[in-house]
């Protein structure tokens, strides 16, 4: 409940003072004028030389100095901030409103304490208000809010890098894509034009091609088989496998032995005697 009430309490001082900064100079008005003796002033170790950028998706250190200047002891309960826009339409209205930690830090009289503050951005790039500030409550319990910075920053993008893992992702899925397509528009297209090469030769180069390649047969090999055509030499080498042949297509039938016409013509003379 309590971190709840300073929470709010910080917003709302916020939004008045916002409302209230025209310039880029600290401006207070009667309502947020704070009534304790307590000054704070901020800087950022990482800002540059020509100005604060706040870089988005990358925490903003920032450190903010306390002084003490009552006679009793202070504690500094929660740091907070907001960015109002600078220009245009809506001139004077808030954009975003920033982390609000609690510390709860006790400051004694006279002390000085710096306090860290972090906050992340993820806003277009752009001019923007940015308002700081603590609230600072005293020994009697009363809450009062002391503004540390309350000027122009910058909002803008980080610096890309070849080696980013997102960037070498996409090159690689950009390159696939080129690749791909080329491929395609070669095998369909291109390849098409050029003429297409011949397996095998001439008819003599593949007849000397296989000659050769064939194999030599052993003249004891050889078998002479006489038919119509002449006399004709086949080879007894078996280039098929038999086993899977029937047998009675495997054994040819005997050719029957035919007596010569002398015998036949001396019977028939026997009987007509």
């Amino acid at each position: 409940m309590t971190l709840s009430k300073y929470s709010i309490f910080l917003s709302c001082t916020l939004r008045v003072l916002a409302i209230f900064a025209k310039t880029e100079e600290k401006v207070q008005s009667p309502s947020t004028t704070p009534l304790i003796d307590v000054s704070v002033s901020a800087s950022f170790p990482n800002s540059e030389f020509f100005g604060i950028k706040l870089i988005n998706g990358r925490p903003t250190q920032s450190l903010l100095s306390f002084t003490n200047n009552e006679a009793n002891p202070v504690t500094v309960s929660l740091i907070g901030g907001s960015l109002w826009s600078t220009s245009g339409p809506g001139a004077s209205k808030i954009v975003r409103n920033l982390t609000t930690t609690k510390y709860n830090v006790a400051i004694p009289a006279g002390e000085k304490e710096s306090l860290s503050y972090a906050f992340v951005t993820d806003l277009r790039p752009a001019d923007l208000r940015l308002n700081l500030a603590g609230v600072v409550t005293d020994g009697k319990g009363v809450s009062y809010t002391v503004v540390a910075f309350n000027e122009t920053v910058s909002i803008v993008e980080p610096d890309t890098s070849l080696l980013d893992p997102q960037i070498i992702f996409l090159y690689l899925f950009l390159l696939a894509g080129f690749v791909g397509t080329f491929y395609f528009i070669y095998s369909t297209w291109i390849s098409t034009l050029f003429p297409q090469k011949r397996r095998g030769g001439k008819g003599g180069e593949r007849a000397k091609t296989s000659s050769r390649g064939s194999k030599k047969v052993d003249p004891t090999d050889q078998v002479g088989v006489i038919g119509a055509d002449g006399p004709a030499v086949t080879s007894s080498v078996q280039a098929y496998d038999e086993s899977w042949i029937p047998q009675h297509h495997i054994k040819r039938p005997e050719a029957r032995k035919v007596k010569s016409g002398s015998g036949v013509r001396s019977k028939s003379r026997g009987k007509a005697e």
